[in-house]
């Protein structure tokens, strides 16, 4: 793997972060780049201000805020075999954490995408690598996370009383992924149809039915602030959020045997997006909780 590694950001007027994701990003890694900020309508001129006279960073205008994963797809469908990382551009990436991932991928033949740890800004380690939401644990992490972040359910669901070690997951945040460009497209990448969130459990619900590993690597290290989209526009993002939540557990039973079943995960949802307007704790959902067996801490990252 000696030319250029595809990396996407896809940007939303991202402010000044964009310059701390490509700073780190140049730490993280040996191998040349290719970075595409694949752009959502940004109006604050930064995607074309870190660009600018740079041989490694470009922008591809996508025309418009087509969601998340749309954006992401249009950064790599011109690419459609190797190695390519998607990210947030709020993401800080530590110390050879891209390299970590990309000799993770050779020890795992059969992964489609690899996962580093995500850490938060103030140092916890987020649950990034989580089981395959079945109904019962989405609806007890649902009504209980946000009041007991420990319950059984969320923690099940999270794996968070378990040390972190590098293994097969259900699905990895798509805040920062490694991705096999041949079983990304094999699938048809993300799913134009969820506009954020779930996209990323989506992906790895399809190619796991294919055979595909997702897999967690806890040597490679990020920082993730997030939250810059709920910040915004906090009513629009919890739709959005209940909304793509719905797409994902109603497509998991179909049949029209389970009509019942999908009316009933509509109101609720629905009823929950309701409270979550009036409740930002509810909004916010589970917090993070201290693992088993923290992580070393940051090397030259500090906040």
């Amino acid at each position: 793997m000696t030319g250029p590694l595809r990396v996407v950001a896809v940007t939303y007027s991202p402010g000044d972060s964009i310059e701390e994701f490509l700073s780190s990003l140049r730490r993280a890694t040996t191998r040349p780049l290719d970075v595409v900020l694949a752009d959502n309508g940004s109006t604050d001129g930064w995607p074309e201000r870190v660009a600018h006279g740079t041989d490694d960073v470009r922008v591809l205008q996508i025309g418009g805020n087509v969601g998340y994963g749309p954006a992401a797809n249009a950064g790599l469908a011109d690419l459609t075999t190797g190695w390519a990382v998607v990210a947030n551009p709020d993401v800080r990436f530590e110390e050879n954490a891209v390299d970590e991932l990309l000799a993770a991928a050779a020890r795992w033949p059969r992964a489609a995408t690899m996962g580093p740890a995500i850490r938060t800004p103030e140092d916890a380690l987020y649950p990034s690598a989580r089981d395959l939401p079945s109904l019962s644990t989405g609806i007890g992490h649902a009504l209980l996370g946000w009041v007991w972040p420990a319950n059984p359910w969320t923690a099940r669901y999270r794996r968070e009383r378990e040390a972190p070690r590098e293994r097969p997951a259900g699905w990895l945040s798509g805040s920062c992924l490694l991705v096999d460009l041949a079983a990304f497209h094999s699938v048809g990448g993300f799913d134009p149809g969820y506009f954020m969130y779930f996209e990323d459990v989506d992906l790895a619900e399809r190619l796991g039915r294919r055979g595909y590993l997702h897999v967690y690597v806890p040597t490679a290290v990020v920082v993730h602030e997030g939250g810059h989209a709920t910040r915004r526009e906090p009513h629009r993002m919890q739709r959005v959020h209940h909304t793509s939540a719905l797409r994902y557990l109603s497509g998991q039973y179909p049949r029209r045997r389970h009509a019942p079943l999908r009316w009933l995960l509509r109101g609720g949802l629905g009823a929950r997006m309701l409270v979550s307007y009036a409740s930002g704790r509810v909004g916010a959902g589970a917090s993070p909780q201290k693992s088993a067996a923290e992580l070393p801490r940051r090397r030259w990252l500090r906040r």
